[in-house]
């Protein structure tokens, strides 16, 4: 499969007066563009969580499942052959911007995170941009 790449070289990820990510949006910026992926299935392939003492980004992506509705999500689980899923539930948020920052400031209120930085972002799987949300 060849991939196509249409990253916009002169994005300029800062955000004023917040340098917090400024240094891993920055190596983002450059890493897209040359983005060699766009046009993959947004499927996860391996969950992930990276943490540090310092910072933690939560990171959402574009074309994510969980951004649709719950009978749309037991549909798909039975479709791809998994096992009846209707007693559970997905916690599917269609307006995953909200959540995002929803999730940001339960977590900058957390009295045991008083000293970290936390940011939300979007990931595009389609340019392989991260998008600072808060």
């Amino acid at each position: 499969m060849a991939w196509s790449v249409t990253a916009r070289c002169d994005y300029d990820p800062s955000v004023p007066g917040d340098e917090t990510f400024a240094d891993v949006l920055a190596a983002n910026a450059a890493y897209a563009c040359s983005f060699p992926h766009n046009g993959l299935e947004a499927r996860a392939a391996q969950g992930l969580a990276v943490l540090t003492c310092e910072r933690v980004m939560l990171i959402a992506h574009t074309d994510c499942r969980m951004t649709r509705r719950e009978d749309e999500l037991h549909a798909a689980v039975r479709d791809a052959g998994g096992p009846d899923t209707r007693d559970f539930v997905f916690l599917a948020a269609e307006d995953q911007e909200a959540t995002v920052r929803a999730d940001v400031e339960l977590l900058r209120s957390s009295p045991y995170l008083t000293r970290v930085r936390v940011g939300g972002f979007r990931y595009d799987v389609e340019t392989g941009r991260l998008n600072e949300l808060t």
